[in-house]
């Protein structure tokens, strides 16, 4: 066989055998692909799960710190108890008239005034702590959304 012809040969094998190497190449990734889906889900669950963990032990550190998991630690300026209860009852639910927000706190104190009520609210509200929900005849309050962020970030909630 003339050298020019065997040099074609070998060259044409090789590029043969590149083939066959790139197509096991390519069933391999799929392969590696295919078998490491169920570990990308365990990941992605020990994931979920450290977040989890840290959550939970940032919570039990701000019992340690405040001795109560409450959102009045957000604002240690409010130094009043009857303010401290109305952030208190607007975090348990937001948007409350006066009337309602003094019935609960008559239920948890044992004595409120609408008039009492009134003004510690109008004090929080300049302070940016609660805010008006909504114009209506009569006035309706929530605490403030920069409020409710730092208390989501506080409990770990939100990145």
């Amino acid at each position: 066989m003339p050298k020019g012809k065997e040099k074609e040969n070998k060259e044409e094998d090789l590029k043969k055998e590149i083939r066959d190497l790139s197509d096991k190449i390519r069933s391999l990734e799929g392969s590696l692909a295919e078998v490491s889906k169920p570990y990308k889900e365990v990941i992605a669950q020990v994931d979920r799960l450290l977040t989890l963990s840290a959550n939970y032990f940032r919570i039990i550190e701000l019992y340690q710190r405040y001795g109560v998991i409450s959102p009045e630690i957000l604002v240690p300026q409010i130094k009043d108890p009857i303010s401290k209860e109305i952030i208190n009852i607007l975090f348990e639910k937001n948007e409350q008239n006066i009337s309602e927000i003094t019935r609960k706190l008559k239920e948890r104190r044992g004595k409120a005034s609408r008039r009492i009520v009134r003004e510690k609210l109008q004090a929080l509200e300049e302070k940016g702590i609660v805010v008006r929900a909504r114009p209506s005849k009569h006035k309706v309050y929530k605490i403030s959304t920069d409020l409710i962020k730092k208390w989501s970030e506080v409990l770990g909630l939100v990145k």
